[in-house]
């Protein structure tokens, strides 16, 4: 579930996983792949800028996550989502998939029916820390806040606390930030 998180461009901003058995994170109303955002943040480490592969959907074509997740409203790319994947009737069963990465090409495929491709350039502005997702600008503190959540796998956190291989290129720009 995407949590309430600060940015120094737009204040507080949504960012995170929305539907357990996909590995697709949204920054408000940017979608992008997590093993394609861990990929850009290992760049980072090594101090090349990266660009990221995601896409950009219409406000009112996103849907509502409340709603998806209750079953009551499954308009819109998550409604999408949520007609596939409902959320589970247990509260233990809510934790996200490691292996969510099977549903890329689906993933991929549904998101192209509501959204527009968008290149998000990952930067970090030496100087200053701050690190750029897009348009959206975090400083170091709370950029490390966004990775802590990936890593750990969000809100509910990994099935199993079982970790996806990708969220591994995170830990080289952690190292990247001791070393700074």
């Amino acid at each position: 579930m995407p949590l309430a998180f600060s940015s120094r461009s737009h204040g507080t901003v949504a960012f995170g996983f929305f539907q357990i058995e996909i590995d697709m994170l949204l920054l408000e109303r940017m979608f992008f792949l997590a093993d394609d955002f861990c990929q850009a943040v290992g760049q980072l480490a090594e101090g090349t800028p990266a660009t990221l592969a995601g896409f950009q959907i219409a406000a009112e074509r996103i849907g509502s996550l409340h709603g998806a997740i209750a079953g009551t409203d499954l308009t819109g790319f998550i409604g999408a989502t949520y007609q596939r994947f409902p959320f589970p009737p247990a509260p233990e069963d809510f934790k996200q998939n490691p292996e969510g990465r099977v549903n890329r090409d689906w993933i991929l495929e549904l998101i192209g029916q509501y959204g527009q491709d968008l290149a998000i350039p990952l930067l970090e502005d030496r100087q200053s820390l701050d690190v750029s997702i897009g348009e959206y600008r975090f400083s170091r503190e709370a950029f490390l806040e966004l990775l802590a959540y990936v890593e750990q796998g969000g809100y509910p956190r990994w099935r199993d606390e079982i970790r996806p291989g990708y969220v591994e290129a995170l830990q080289a720009y952690l190292m990247h930030t001791a070393r700074t």
